[in-house]
């Protein structure tokens, strides 16, 4: 991924793999550039956190004029850690920020229309930028670790296959930033969840170990790749391996320039992923 400052000051990320693509547009927020403050600081997306609302309006008004879109282009996602994808249009612009949802129960978007721009928030799940440039069809889908457990990529590429008529070989993906394994601690209730999945899939993704200063109290612990997990799923549902770029960047590990979740125990903003196709190509 780059960096890429804006004019207003505003910092966001972008996929070399889809910055090339004509007329599709597309960003990941950081933290810089913002008007929150605290443990907002400064660029929050999430109305839910505690941050002022005012303060949030503020924030989405600065990244969409660093994208050169208006916040009423942009629809949200509802966000339940499902795997159920959701097509929009422009008669859902502005939902999530100007107009309530209209539907829950979702965490992808995809959309063939151009002008709409499809928007998802995060702090160590897993951002999933897909784009057909032949279909002219984007999406974005929202995996954290029971997403992407559920096979939230391939889900999302069989429903741009059902929905638009996509073919998987055509697909480019974006695996943005995400807790990574060297931050993922879980307990065995939930590895124990992953190692059902395929060898293929989980192979070198799921590592296990025990912690504790001594006997008595050691506990197994497993580190999870939601990242590579995330990729492997895309692969198998057809996606080449050539179009994929994965961000490789930690969330926990950079929680100064990217919120997280766990870093923080909770105490965040939320970070923005948006695509969309241009209206003029």
């Amino acid at each position: 991924m780059k960096r890429v400052i804006a004019t207003n000051s505003v910092e966001y990320l972008q996929f070399n793999n889809l910055s090339v693509l004509m007329g599709i547009k597309h960003a990941f927020s950081t933290r810089i550039g913002g008007v929150s403050d605290s443990v907002f600081s400064t660029m929050n997306f999430g109305f839910n956190r505690g941050d002022s609302r005012e303060n949030v309006l503020e924030n989405q008004r600065r990244f969409c004029e660093a994208l050169h879109i208006l916040p009423g282009d942009l629809v949200f996602a509802s966000q339940t850690h499902s795997t159920v994808i959701r097509r929009v249009g422009k008669e859902n612009l502005g939902e999530g920020i100007e107009r309530p949802l209209l539907m829950t129960g979702y965490d992808g978007l995809a959309t063939d229309e151009p002008g709409v721009f499809l928007a998802t928030l995060y702090a160590d799940c897993v951002p999933l930028f897909f784009a057909d440039p032949i279909r002219r069809v984007v999406a974005v889908s929202h995996a954290g670790w029971r997403g992407t457990m559920s096979d939230m990529a391939g889900e999302t590429v069989r429903f741009l296959a059902s929905e638009f008529g996509c073919l998987p070989e055509n697909l480019f993906l974006g695996i943005g930033p995400s807790i990574g394994r060297c931050c993922f601690e879980v307990g065995e209730d939930v590895a124990v969840q992953f190692r059902k999945l395929p060898e293929e899939i989980i192979k070198s993704a799921v590592l296990t170990h025990r912690s504790g200063f001594n006997f008595e109290n050691r506990q197994i612990k497993s580190h999870i790749d939601l990242q590579l997990i995330n990729k492997r799923f895309a692969l198998k549902a057809g996606i080449k391996d050539i179009n994929i770029e994965n961000a490789d960047i930690c969330t926990s590990c950079n929680s100064d320039w990217l919120f997280s979740h766990r870093a923080s125990k909770g105490m965040r903003g939320s970070l923005c992923a948006v695509i969309g196709l241009e209206d003029k190509v």
